[in-house]
Parts: C-alpha cells; sequence; structure tokens
C-alpha cells in the first residue's frame, strides 16, 4: 500500500529536472554527495529517494533527478541543524506533532502488515481467474490519425493521399495531434469516431472527413484483432491495489465488530454503532 508520511526525503517527489555533475563527482568520492557543516549526504541516500518515488521514476533518469534532489537534501539537512541546534526537539510543538506522527506510522504500520497476511498469491490468483472467467473479447484496431481544425484541409490532405502521398509524412505536417493512437476499441473513442474507424478495412483510409468535437480526422488503420485478457503479471498490481481496497474494509469491519463502542450525537444521545 502506498505510505502517506511525509518524511524528509519526499520533499524530492516535486522535482523533475537536473545534470549528472555531482553524480558523477560523487561516485567517485567513496560515495559521498555531500557534506553538510560535517554531517554526510551520500549517493545511496538520494538513490533510496528516486527508488521510493515511482512516478518520478518511470518519468526521469536517476542522472536527472540526482542534482535537484541533492539541493534539496542539503537544504533539509541544514534546516534540521537549525532546529537542532535550537533544541526544537523539546518544545511542545515538536513533541505534540511527534506523538500525531508516531500514532500515523502505527496505523499504517498495522493496516500494511493486516493487508499482507490477507492479500496472498492464492487470493491474487484467484482474481486473476474470475478475470478471466469474465472476460469479453470485442473487436479492436490499431490507428492513426491526422487532426486538423477545418474540413477544406481535411479534404485537401485526402486528395494528396489519393495520389500517393504518405500518411506519416502529412501527418507530420498538418496534425495538430499525436498521431499514432495505438490499439482502442470502439467504447474508447468519441463515438463519431468509432463509427468511421471500425467501418475501415485493414489498411484503408477514411475517404472522407470525420467531425468530431475535436476537429476533422483522417483516419489510417493498421491493424484489426480482438481483445484477449491480459497475462497475470501484467495485472497483479491493479489486481492487488483493488483487493487491497476491499481487505482494509473488511480490515476496519473486524475491528468494529470486535470493539466495545459507544456513540452520541451532538445533543449527548446515544446513537447506534453501524
Amino acid at each position: 500500500m502506498k505510505k502517506y508520511i511525509i518524511a524528509t526525503t519526499a520533499i524530492v517527489v516535486v522535482l523533475v529536472a537536473g545534470a549528472l555533475t555531482y553524480k558523477v563527482y560523487a561516485e567517485k568520492n567513496n560515495g559521498v554527495a555531500a557534506i553538510v557543516n560535517g554531517e554526510q549526504i551520500t549517493v545511496a541516500d538520494i538513490k533510496e529517494a528516486y527508488n521510493q518515488n515511482p512516478q518520478i521514476k518511470a518519468q526521469v533518469s536517476f542522472d536527472e533527478f540526482y542534482n535537484h534532489a541533492l539541493d534539496v537534501m542539503i537544504n533539509s539537512k541544514l534546516a534540521l541543524q537549525a532546529a537542532t541546534k535550537e533544541n526544537i526537539q523539546a518544545t511542545p510543538e515538536y513533541q505534540k506533532q511527534l506523538a500525531e506522527l508516531q500514532d500515523e506510522v502505527a496505523r499504517q504500520v498495522y493496516i500494511e502488515k493486516k493487508v499482507n497476511e490477507k492479500l496472498t498469491d492464492e487470493v491474487i490468483q484467484k482474481e486473476y481467474e474470475t478475470y478471466i472467467a469474465k472476460f469479453e473479447s470485442e473487436p479492436e484496431i490499431k490507428a492513426k490519425h491526422i487532426l486538423v481544425e477545418n474540413e477544406d484541409i481535411a479534404k485537401e490532405i485526402i486528395a494528396k493521399l489519393n495520389k500517393g502521398e504518405k500518411f506519416e509524412e502529412l501527418a507530420a505536417q498538418y496534425s495538430k495531434d499525436q498521431p499514432d493512437l495505438g490499439y482502442f476499441t470502439a467504447k474508447m473513442m468519441v463515438p463519431e469516431f468509432s463509427d468511421a474507424a471500425f467501418k475501415l478495412a485493414k489498411d484503408s483510409y477514411s475517404k472522407e472527413p470525420v467531425k468530431t468535437e475535436f476537429g476533422y480526422h483522417i483516419i489510417l488503420v493498421e491493424d484489426i484483432r480482438t481483445t484477449e485478457p491480459l497475462p497475470l503479471e501484467n495485472i497483479k498490481d491493479q489486481l492487488k491495489a483493488m483487493l487491497g481496497q476491499q481487505v482494509v474494509a473488511e480490515i476496519i469491519k473486524e475491528m468494529n465488530d470486535s470493539a466495545k463502542i459507544e456513540k452520541y450525537d451532538l445533543s449527548g444521545k446515544k446513537i447506534e454503532n453501524k
């Protein structure tokens, strides 16, 4: 399950660009990325922050992430050193927030532990088998399109296609949208687009402009096939996420059912615990 606890390294999630100068130097410097008033920040620290943020990891390389992450960690280290120097840890505000954070960590760790106990490979396999049993194949096509703002331009493009000009070259010249649409089923597109696209044969293009709310399209169908169930490894994370929500609800219900709870409304009248 995703953790929502805010830590110093989590600040790095907002950063997406940088350079590799510090990284190259640091890895040649016994893994030390920076020394801040005598305290080290290591390349391993930054790699851990990078690995803990899959959304950022999917978008940028570690080299790109490194430089900005290092600056954030240096600033965080400076702030912590300043706070320690003023003995912030002894203040009531610190103690209150620390207690709240500890409670939140305890709740998160407990729920995750119980979810992992219930969410076994056997449970996931059973859910996958249910998915297979309920799966209904439907046609899907792989297509490209050229999207323009008016019908006259669309007709000009079709005329050029009729004369043998290449679809890809015309798309690069005219289309105001990414040409490659990949595979899709009819319900994934607006009806006007799907109605036209699914009438085309493989390797054919629309001979008339297709009007939608986005403009005028010329559609090229590259492949036609029927959908098939995805392999377990492709949807295992999705199944775990879906089942995880159900398991959390079960855990909460079990805790409520086994507890003695008295509830009262704002007037002090006892109300039923549901």
